[in-house]
């Protein structure tokens, strides 16, 4: 692990800016009490703020990890940063107007608003995708690590896609053509700001594109954070010690990780709460489920005995 001073610095200021932002936004939903859309109407910049830090510092240590490239890995990274700043700027300065940022085109400004966060949202994306790359390019530590990393920001990066489903217009918004304020929801087959879940907001009565955009975006910290916790029990656990078993547990949890976003990203589209499931989606479920224990299984198999490799010394002393 780098330490603090060699991680990439643009994304460490904005992570800091974050937490400060996420504090501020603790004391709006503390002493403001205006709601928009049915929340707190400074939830959503805490949200944002949080998972900001934990995706912008992820990058950042992800970043650290490549041998080669470094200066395009920088400003790419620097991208992420300016584009995510722009972009919290843009959503604090509407709550402080008391106006939705998302999906507004009630009055000529907002719209400008909205706008300007699909640019910005476009340019992060770009940078992230070029960081993914680069990833996929570079040979990093052993095999399980390079990979973790690779497949998680290949995930991290379908999630942050499942936006641009959001800002497609309703069937309703279609229906009143011109006069649509709102063009775009999160919600799939119920309006926003309908009954939800608590804490996370999200729909319980209808389809919710949050969902899939939030449990994919985060492949980026779980996939590692897996393989760490790997590594932590290899002590403990004889066939951890090895890479292969390490890197084949790595590589089926990230194929079940996709699967389970795709299994999401599908229950959204079709207008089902995520608490709410139909039989085709149990099913689903249920196979993945299977599919996993089965391929975890067999990975935990310790393959036959060879000379151990200098990683498994490394590991068992």
């Amino acid at each position: 692990m780098p330490r603090l001073r060699e991680l990439h610095r643009p994304l460490v200021w904005f992570s800091a800016a974050m937490v400060l932002t996420a504090l501020i936004s603790a004391g709006g939903l503390l002493f403001d009490d205006r709601v928009l859309v049915g929340a707190p109407i400074w939830y959503k910049p805490f949200k944002f703020a949080v998972s900001f830090v934990a995706y912008c510092m992820t990058l950042a240590w992800m970043i650290s990890l490549l041998p080669r490239a470094r200066r395009a890995a920088w400003w790419a990274g620097t991208v992420v940063a300016v584009a995510s700043a722009a972009e919290m700027v843009l959503i604090v300065g509407q709550v402080i107007r008391g106006r939705q940022s998302h999906f507004n085109n009630e009055t000529a400004f907002d719209a400008a608003v909205f706008q300007a966060m699909g640019i910005t949202i476009v340019f992060l994306w770009l940078a992230a995708l070029m960081i993914a790359v680069l990833l996929l390019r570079a040979r990093i530590l052993d095999r399980a690590t390079a990979w973790s990393v690779r497949l998680g920001s290949l995930i991290a990066l379908a999630g942050a896609a499942i936006g641009f489903l959001m800002v497609r217009p309703t069937p309703e918004q279609l229906a009143s053509g011109d006069d649509a304020g709102i063009v775009g929801a999160h919600s799939v087959g119920v309006p926003d700001g309908g009954p939800s879940m608590a804490v996370t907001g999200w729909s319980s009565t209808g389809g919710d594109l949050r969902v899939a955009h939030f449990f994919g975006m985060h492949a980026l910290q779980a996939i590692p954070l897996l393989l760490l916790v790997l590594v932590a029990l290899a002590p403990r656990f004889a066939s951890l010690r090895d890479e292969r078993v390490r890197l084949r547990l790595t590589l089926g949890a990230s194929g079940t990780y996709a699967a389970v976003f795709v299994l999401l990203t599908w229950q959204a589209l079709r207008g089902q709460a995520l608490l709410d499931p139909d039989g085709t989606t149990l099913a689903a479920a249920g196979t993945l489920a299977l599919l996993a224990a089965v391929g975890t299984g067999a990975a935990l198999r310790t393959p036959s005995r060879t000379a151990p490799s200098r990683a498994d010394q490394d590991v068992a002393a």
